[in-house]
């Protein structure tokens, strides 16, 4: 009967034949949800201070004795509804407060993630005019990062970061960026300080976004043999998250035009993967990313 009619409030005998009124009382406990407020008015007979504590425990709000007064019975209803009613519009105004407060929320969300990626287009405009390679490398980040089972709030964290991967080149000189032959020693140590620069300007951050997205920019040209930079970190060293990136943003940047030399083909691009895959990069993300459809899928600018 409650679960058909949700009802406002519960008249209850204690002493019945069969479930007595405590039964019934423990039998709708997990019926109701805690935050529920529905008055149970107890009728007894029994008067004594056992019978009410044990009522009060069970769920009761208020006790009414037998013989009761008609009168004091439908007083009793009344305070008892009004209560129910004045928590069900504080149920109604807190659940306005929360969408209110989530709207909010989201809103915020949206707009530090807009940030984030007006940011990473910075970056990228410095040698992309295109200003499309973060976005394709965090859409295949995160497709690669899902063919590999992680957990969904992880793959949403990797695809959102990976874009801000070279933001450090924000201060790398166009005459390093964009020179269409190749750099001098000196010259590729100051395009290498990339790294070290965009790890600086994401790092210090409690929002773990940021914190992954600077443990990225550090990290996604540490190669697996460890002859890579900064660090020399070397195989299972380098984060996963890293690791990805690494092999998308390499497979998008051998299909796409950059200032030192022409586009490769998809075909040409996989082959230098599977080549490097081991030494380079790690071959078990190579060989996923070569075996599925997530270098096909991956758009050209």
């Amino acid at each position: 009967m409650y679960a058909e009619f949700q009802p406002d409030l519960i008249l209850l005998d204690l002493v019945m034949p069969g479930l007595d009124g405590f039964g019934v009382m423990d039998a709708l406990r997990p019926l109701i949800p805690a935050a529920t407020y529905l008055p149970v008015l107890v009728l007894t007979a029994d008067i004594t201070p056992e019978a009410k504590q044990r009522a009060l425990a069970s769920g009761a709000k208020d006790f009414l004795t037998k013989p009761f007064d008609p009168t004091e019975v439908l007083l009793r209803i009344r305070n008892l509804l009004e209560t129910r009613l004045l928590h069900l519009k504080l149920e109604d105004r807190n659940r306005i407060l929360e969408a209110k407060v989530s709207a909010r929320t989201q809103d915020l969300e949206e707009a530090q993630i807009e940030i984030l990626e007006r940011l990473a287009l910075v970056a990228e405009y410095r040698d992309d005019l295109t200003g499309r390679h973060t976005q394709r490398v965090g859409q295949a980040a995160g497709l690669l990062a899902g063919a590999l089972g992680l957990a969904a709030d992880q793959i949403t964290l990797i695809r959102r970061a990976a874009p801000l991967h070279d933001v450090g080149k924000i201060v790398i000189p166009d005459y390093i960026l964009l020179r269409p032959s190749d750099l001098t020693s000196e010259e590729f140590d100051v395009l290498k300080a990339h790294t070290t620069i965009g790890a600086r300007i994401l790092s210090g951050s409690r929002f773990p976004l940021l914190q992954l997205a600077a443990e990225i920019a550090l990290t996604h040209h540490e190669r697996w043999d460890g002859n890579g930079f900064p660090q020399g970190l070397k195989g299972e060293a380098i984060p996963l998250p890293a690791r990805i990136v690494a092999v998308v943003d390499a497979f998008d940047e051998m299909t796409n035009d950059r200032p030192y030399r022409k586009a490769l083909s998809r075909q040409h691009a996989m082959e230098t993967l599977a080549r490097g895959g081991g030494s380079q990069w790690d071959r078990r993300l190579v060989e996923m990313f070569t075996a599925t459809q997530i270098a096909r899928a991956a758009p050209k600018r």
